[in-house]
């Protein structure tokens, strides 16, 4: 149930820096609509973790575009993460949640 460990996970500081050195990488966070507008991580696109099955082809179209995938604590980016490698993303990682976010957030 809880895959934050298994999940292709990085550290939110390697993350940062990635995000600031490469604009090309998409942040897709996976809370709730609410969650989102309590504050996310600039830049980041809201796709929920319930539409994920439904959405993901239309918003990353790209197998193999680097992606970072956050959430509030790790878990649900962890489902995330491991629902698009096996969908084919080649590039997909898990970097926690935004709970631990110190870089801040923008509502």
């Amino acid at each position: 149930m809880f895959n934050f460990f298994k999940s292709n996970h990085i550290s939110q500081e390697k993350a940062y820096e990635q995000l600031q050195a490469d604009k090309t990488i998409k942040l897709i966070d996976v809370r709730t609509k609410e969650e989102f507008r309590d504050g996310h991580v600039k830049g980041s696109i809201n796709l929920p973790l319930n539409t994920l099955p439904q959405r993901f082809q239309g918003m990353l179209p790209n197998k193999d575009q680097k992606i970072f995938v956050i959430c509030l604590s790790g878990a649900r980016a962890g489902d995330a993460t491991d629902f698009l490698k096996k969908s084919g993303y080649t590039d997909v990682h898990n970097i926690g949640g935004v709970g631990s976010w110190k870089y801040g957030l923008v509502k």
